[in-house]
């Protein structure tokens, strides 16, 4: 049986044509008609289908987005994929299968392969499943879906806990003139390549700059403040109990170079799966810009006032929309508990050497 209306989709990682380890998790907050059509003229003719539909505008990366996922070899190429078309190589179908598109082999009988597709929601979760012929109906009725910010019938707030008056001005100031001070550096940001978690710099994807802080009173200052300000709230809504700071960056995001920072999790490598807990702790409010969005939830936008702090799963889908006007300074915590830190150090102990 293939998965169902409400399931939630698998996430997994296979090779593209745009880069070896494309994350399927990253297409979140968008529709996503996922197909498995199998191998030979059914593969065929369901990529010149989802082309024609891609080349039409029907998908595209805003509203619908497809995904192709072929039974593949590592050493093959993946076809080219484009706009609102992106087709991955499942080499040994381990995606297939936990898809329920492919029924591995055994010794009473060989693997067989059942080709369909599955619509999937902003959040992963499958709509509606269908089969490889209904392919044509479905690309029809693609443009009749409500916007992506609104597929739960109304717009849904994301899960996230809005906190006002967590620093107070004058601790604001400090920490942007020890920004300013000391001046920061381009920031990039991580990825996994094997069993590496590696630095990446990419302006397409991040413009910001930060400054790791050294000054021991300006650290104890925040550290406390989020210990006494911050920690009872998170708590209370979301019964984690938080014991370990990570961090204490000073960011700037410079409308001079349009600051952002594209849609990602904070927690999808070995270095950073330790993280359970983001803030962005906004230091002033004179810019235009700079909120932050979870797409996977709706189109609303996240922008605390200075001093106040936005907190959210590291799991959860965001952007830093681009700064406009004026610079955006915050400072960006991540939080773990006693759990996380023993994987953090596990896997500090694995990394292979640089």
């Amino acid at each position: 049986m293939t998965l169902s209306a409400g399931d939630p989709a698998p996430w997994f990682v296979v090779p593209t044509s745009q880069r070896p380890d494309y994350m399927f998790s990253t297409l979140a907050g968008r529709y996503v008609l996922l197909a498995f059509p199998g191998a030979g003229a059914s593969a065929g003719a369901t990529e010149a289908s989802l082309r024609a539909a891609a080349r039409s505008g029907i998908l595209n990366d805003d509203h619908v987005t497809a995904f192709m996922v072929l039974p593949g070899q590592p050493e093959g190429l993946p076809p080219p994929s484009c706009v609102g078309l992106r087709i991955g190589l499942d080499a040994g179908n381990f995606v297939a299968t936990a898809y329920r598109a492919c029924s591995p082999a055994s010794e009473m009988r060989e693997a067989t392969y059942t080709p369909h597709l599955l619509l999937l929601d902003p959040l992963l979760r499958v709509i509606t499943p269908y089969g490889i012929d209904d392919l044509q109906k479905v690309l029809s009725t693609l443009t009749e879906l409500p916007p992506p910010g609104r597929y739960q019938g109304a717009e849904a707030p994301a899960p996230v806990l809005l906190l006002p008056r967590v620093l107070e001005p004058e601790l604001c100031q400090a920490l942007i003139d020890a920004y300013e001070a000391a001046g920061g550096s381009p920031s990039g940001f991580m990825e996994q390549e094997m069993e590496r978690t590696v630095g990446t710099m990419d302006a397409n994807r991040k413009r910001r700059s930060d400054y790791l802080m050294r000054e021991p009173q300006l650290c104890q200052a925040l550290r406390h403040r989020i210990e006494q300000r911050l920690v009872p709230e998170i708590h209370k809504a979301f019964q984690f109990r938080v014991s370990r700071i990570e961090r204490y960056l000073v960011a700037c995001y410079d409308a001079a170079d349009a600051g952002f920072f594209f849609q990602h999790r904070d927690n999808t490598t070995r270095l950073t799966a330790h993280r359970r807990f983001a803030v962005t702790i906004n230091l002033n409010d004179n810019f235009i810009g700079g909120a932050l969005r979870f797409p996977e939830f709706s189109d609303r936008e996240y922008c605390p006032p200075a001093g106040g702090a936005v907190v959210f799963s590291c799991s959860l889908l965001h952007e830093a929309l681009p700064v406009t006007q004026g610079r955006r300074y915050a400072a960006l915590p991540f939080l773990h508990d006693r759990p996380a830190e023993a994987v953090r150090q596990a896997n500090l102990s694995t990394m292979p050497p640089a």
